[in-house]
């Protein structure tokens, strides 16, 4: 028992100890196999190749990276209750707690490399969107290019990596992370949100809610591209008609946010005239 529970607090678990004993500080909803393949849509659970649930690892990107490199093919998912190099865009370190939030990967297999996966993570932002509003929560919107927002503070991100061929044969692993229920003292150095004040939301059920999404959007993008796509991102666009900041290595561009592109690249206007850009982070700190 003393193994357990000194595992428990290391993983960054609260106990509470009193004379009746030990006790969680409050309540942990495990993951579970059965309730998020209940929670599933009968259609997205036939693509499942395999659903794997781990306790901790450093990252569920590189645990479905390995995987794929023993078996090719589409349809494994990983999750975990806790990740120890959990990352985001431009190697920022993504918030990990065990058992609070959702940090989740899914391998895909494609042909024709990465010219068919322009405007992918954007397209995965939409699933996210449509499965987080699907259990009844409204405010929720996208920023260019993997963020997902909640009331306009962050709540999730899409983080892609490929492996294999760059013209041919490529996996695609696409890793999503959620917070569900942050601890209010958590070190993330933006404003940030969760879904704890959902009525009736579990992790179980939003996970599933969002493999539901995904597993169709994943099978089908090849086909039909971001262009499918594109309208119901300029739905949940959080930004449209703003004036922005983009970054693109040194280059600091300022402008009217239009929309997105057939490849998912960013329209701005600046000086009376529009330009796409297909990468970058933007930014709305210090403008008026």
């Amino acid at each position: 028992m003393w193994k357990h529970l000194n595992q428990l607090e290391e993983w960054g678990v609260p106990i509470v100890k009193n004379r009746q004993g030990y006790r969680l500080h409050e309540d942990v909803e495990l993951l579970s196999k059965p309730g998020i393949l209940a929670a599933m849509a009968p259609h997205s659970r036939r693509m499942l190749k395999e659903l794997l649930i781990v306790d901790r690892v450093d990252s569920t990107n590189t645990l479905v990276r390995n995987r794929l490199a023993e078996t090719a093919g589409s349809g494994f998912v990983c999750l975990a209750e806790q990740q120890t190099q959990g990352r985001g865009r431009l190697g920022r370190s993504w918030v990990s707690p065990f058992g609070r939030n959702i940090y989740l990967s899914v391998g895909w297999e494609y042909e024709g490399g990465a010219a068919v996966l322009e405007g992918l993570s954007l397209a995965v932002g939409v699933a996210i969107c449509d499965a987080i509003k699907g259990l009844g929560v409204v405010d929720v919107a996208l920023k260019w290019p993997n963020d997902i927002l909640l009331e306009g503070r962050k709540t999730g991100g899409v983080l892609l990596e490929m492996t294999g061929d760059p013209v041919g044969r490529c996996q695609v692993i696409v890793g999503i992370g959620i917070n569900f229920a942050m601890p209010p003292d958590a070190e993330i150095d933006q404003p940030w949100a969760d879904l704890s004040g959902a009525a009736g939301m579990t992790r179980n059920l939003l996970t599933g809610a969002v493999l539901s999404e995904l597993m169709p959007l994943l099978r089908d993008f090849q086909s039909r591209g971001f262009r499918h796509y594109r309208e119901a991102w300029e739905r949940f666009n959080a930004h449209r008609g703003q004036r922005v900041r983009l970054t693109v290595g040194r280059e600091v561009v300022e402008g009217i946010l239009c929309g997105v592109s057939d490849n998912g690249a960013v329209v701005l206007q600046t000086e009376g005239r529009q330009r796409a850009y297909s990468g970058g982070e933007i930014s709305l700190r210090g403008l008026e």
